[in-house]
């Protein structure tokens, strides 16, 4: 499902809503999360899941095509941990999709 699809979906379960103010609900949503995280915050959405930030050192690696080292530098990537109640449904057999 991509943002505009998300979107659309939303907008069609809440009729009483305008498809404009439920974008900006949408984005603002995904902004703040963002913002949370470039702020070195955790973000939990209980039953969902918890978004963190990861840090990956600085490192030598290898250029697949010439096989040169390459110096790596540190990185920082976000990270989804599942909420149990989505691992759950997820893998309940399907029983819910039949």
């Amino acid at each position: 499902m991509t943002k505009s699809e998300l979107i659309l979906r939303l907008a069609e379960l809440n009729p009483h809503l305008y498809q404009r103010d439920v974008e900006r609900i949408v984005t603002t949503v995904f902004d703040e999360i963002t913002a949370a995280l470039a702020r070195g915050h955790r973000v939990e959405l209980r039953g969902f899941g918890a978004f963190s930030v990861k840090r990956r050192g600085a490192r030598t690696g290898r250029n697949p095509r010439t096989g040169a080292a390459v110096d790596v530098t540190e990185k920082f990537i976000p990270f989804f941990k599942t909420g149990k109640e989505l691992r759950e449904k997820l893998n309940d057999g399907g029983k819910s999709s039949g």
